[in-house]
């Protein structure tokens, strides 16, 4: 039997009830939500259930929406089945004044690199890395260049002329 969202979607109903919410499908993909503590066991979960197989992490990554109190930091996986070729995304969002999330290092290896890129731009602290430090930014950076934090240019200047830009 073909693995399908519903599939995925009941076994995950099933093994953590009322913890697992945002369930939608944008382009065919299910994604879904759970609280920052949680994201461990439902990686690992996802891992090891026989039926559903995710043990291939595509990418991890880190978006910052300002405008959500309390979630301003998210950190979103994308995992895939190899056997049955179905790929899912799973979100967890934690405060931008506390954003420990436990780190997926011991599941798997290619959280490595991609957790520290996520501490670099976002400043999201995976507990537990074997090293997070910066990977790209120099180490003297005392600031996160993705996060939405800043003017995107400098409105007091008076050097050049908007009407050329269409402004």
């Amino acid at each position: 039997m073909a693995l399908t969202n519903e599939i995925i979607q009941k076994r995950l109903s099933e093994k953590f009830p009322e913890q697992l919410s945002g369930f939608e499908e944008p382009y065919g993909m299910l994604t879904f939500q759970a609280p920052k503590e949680l994201n461990l066991k439902v990686l690992n979960f996802l891992y090891d259930d026989e039926e559903l197989k995710f043990r291939f992490m595509t990418d991890l990554c880190g978006v910052h929406y300002p405008n959500r109190k309390g979630e301003e930091l998210a950190v979103v996986y994308h995992l895939h089945n190899l056997e049955d070729n179905v790929r899912i995304r799973f979100k967890v969002f934690t405060d931008i004044n506390q954003p420990d999330i436990y780190t997926a290092t011991g599941l798997f290896s290619a959280a490595n690199w991609m957790e520290r890129e996520t501490y670099d731009f976002y400043g999201v602290n995976f507990v537990g890395h074997p090293k997070l430090k910066r990977i790209l930014n120099v180490d003297e950076m005392d600031y996160f260049p993705m996060r939405k934090e800043f003017p995107l240019e400098d409105q007091s200047r008076i050097d050049k002329d908007d009407e050329m830009f269409g402004r």
